[in-house]
C-alpha cells in the first residue's frame, strides 16, 4: 500500500519556526513520517522584501519539504483571512502535489482559501483549532483593557466595543463559519476548546478532542534535576510567560514582592526572538534570587525545566491548551496556575494550586508560601501525552476521514 499523503498547512513551519502551535505541526509530521506508512508535505508563509508577492520558494529540513508562500507586510483586513493570491498558489500546490488528505493545522494569515482550494480537489480536509482566531479577530478573545471578553457563547452582537469595523468583523465571522462547514473534520486541544467553538455556531457536530502531545524528558533529565537540587537546595520558580497583564505578571510581581523571605531563587524565560520582553528593572523589587533565562527550544528544553522546581502559570484568559504546564508535569515540577480554560484538564491541578481569574496577588502569594513552607520538591511525574502518541491519534483520524471519503464517492 502506498503511503497516505498529508499535506500539512501552518502559518510557520521548519526551518523557519514560532510558536507552540508549530511545534505541534512540526513534531506530530516528524513522528508520522518516522511511524511509516505516511508522507507529509508542508504549506506555510514567509514575509521577505527581497521576493516578489505571493511567489513560492521550498525549502527543506529532514525529510518535510516546506512551501513557503510569501506574503507582503501590507495587506487588506479581508486579505487576512481571505486572501485571493493565497488561495490561487494553494490550489497549484494541491494540484502539482495531488495530496490524499490535507492537514489544515493553524491557518492565520494563510486564510480559508486552503479550504477552498482543497474542496475544488476534491482533497478532503481536516482543521485543527488552537485559539479563538475562529470566533475571534483578536484571536484570543482578549478586549481592548487586556482583560478576557469572557462570552460564552461567542456572538459577534457583542464584539462592538472591540472591533474597529463590526460590519467587517461580522463578514469576517459569518465567512469563517460558513467555511468550517466545509471540512471532513474539525480537532480541538481541550474539551473547553470545543465547547465554547460548538456553542458559538463553529463546526456544530464535527468535532472531536484532539490533544496536543510534549517532548517528554530525556533519559538523562532527573539526574540532572537532582543534581541541581543537591547542588543547589533553594526552591526555584518558574515563569515562561512576557511582562503582560494576561499572562499574569503583574499578579507574580505583586505576590513576589510582598513575600517576606529570600530564600529561593526564580527564572523568567525571555521567550522573544530579540530580547525585548524583560530586562533587570522587572524584577529588582521582587523577594527572593531572580534571573533572566534565555530563550530555549525543543531540544534544549530539559535544561530550563531541570533549574525549576515549581511553574507559575497565571493566565488571566482562557486558553484552549497548556503545553508548558504539560512540559512540566511530565517532569515532577509542581504547577501553580489560573483556572485557564482547557489548561486545568490535564486531571492533575491540585485545590490549593489553582487560583480563579482575577484573583487578588494574595491568592498566589499564599499558595507560594505554602510551597516554600511546605518544601517537598519530588513530586510524582503525571502521564502525559507525547507527539508520538498524538501523530498515533492523528493518524487514525486520517484513516477514518479517507475512508469515509472514499466510501462516499
Amino acid at each position: 500500500m502506498n503511503a497516505r499523503h498529508i499535506l500539512v498547512a501552518n502559518v510557520f513551519f521548519a526551518p523557519f519556526s514560532y510558536g507552540g502551535a508549530t511545534v505541534v505541526a512540526e513534531q506530530v509530521a516528524s513522528a508520522l513520517v518516522k511511524k511509516g506508512g505516511y508522507r507529509v508535505t508542508a504549506v506555510s508563509l514567509c514575509a521577505r522584501n527581497d521576493l516578489a508577492p505571493y511567489v513560492v520558494i521550498k525549502s527543506q529540513k529532514g525529510s518535510i519539504v516546506n512551501y513557503l508562500i510569501n506574503v507582503p507586510e501590507h495587506r487588506s483586513y479581508a486579505d487576512i483571512y481571505n486572501n485571493p493570491e493565497v488561495t490561487a498558489r494553494l490550489a497549484e500546490l494541491i494540484s502539482a502535489l495531488e495530496p490524499d488528505l490535507i492537514h489544515a493545522h493553524c491557518i492565520q494569515d494563510i486564510g480559508t482559501g486552503i479550504i477552498t482550494a482543497a474542496e475544488a480537489s476534491h482533497v478532503p480536509v481536516i482543521l485543527s483549532v488552537h485559539d479563538f482566531w475562529w470566533l475571534c479577530e483578536r484571536q484570543f478573545m482578549i478586549k481592548l483593557d487586556e482583560k478576557y471578553c469572557g462570552q460564552n457563547p461567542v456572538q459577534i452582537e457583542n464584539c462592538k466595543g472591540c472591533v474597529d469595523n463590526y460590519w467587517a468583523a461580522k463578514m469576517r465571522f459569518n465567512h469563517l463559519k460558513s467555511m468550517s462547514e466545509k471540512v471532513a473534520l474539525v480537532t480541538y486541544p481541550s474539551q473547553f476548546a470545543k465547547d465554547l467553538s460548538e456553542a458559538s455556531g463553529f463546526a456544530e457536530g464535527r468535532g472531536v478532542v484532539w490533544e496536543n502531545g510534549i517532548k517528554p524528558p530525556d533519559r538523562d533529565f532527573f539526574d540532572k534535576q537532582a543534581a541541581r537540587r543537591t547542588r543547589d537546595t533553594r526552591i526555584t520558580f518558574g515563569y515562561v510567560g512576557g511582562p503582560a497583564q494576561i499572562k499574569g505578571w503583574p499578579q507574580i510581581e505583586q505576590a513576589f514582592t510582598d513575600l517576606k523571605t529570600d530564600d529561593f531563587r526564580g527564572l523568567v524565560v525571555e521567550g522573544s526572538r530579540d530580547n525585548s520582553w524583560w530586562q533587570e528593572k522587572h524584577l529588582r523589587k521582587l523577594s527572593g534570587t531572580w534571573e533572566i533565562y534565555p530563550r530555549f527550544e525543543q531540544h534544549n528544553m530539559d535544561d530550563f525545566y531541570a533549574e525549576i522546581d515549581v511553574l507559575l502559570f497565571m493566565s488571566q484568559w482562557k486558553e484552549t491548551f497548556g503545553l508548558a504546564i504539560r512540559e512540566a508535569l511530565a517532569r515532577g515540577i509542581t504547577v501553580i496556575q489560573t483556572d485557564s480554560g482547557g489548561t486545568v484538564e490535564h486531571g492533575a491541578v491540585r485545590s490549593e494550586n489553582l487560583i480563579p481569574i482575577a484573583a487578588p496577588p494574595n491568592r498566589l502569594r499564599d499558595a507560594v508560601s505554602q510551597v516554600l513552607q511546605k518544601d517537598k520538591r519530588n513530586r510524582p511525574v503525571y502521564p502525559v501525552v507525547c507527539f508520538d502518541d498524538q501523530a498515533q491519534a492523528l493518524a487514525a483520524l486520517v484513516d477514518q476521514v479517507l475512508h469515509d471519503t472514499e466510501h462516499a464517492a
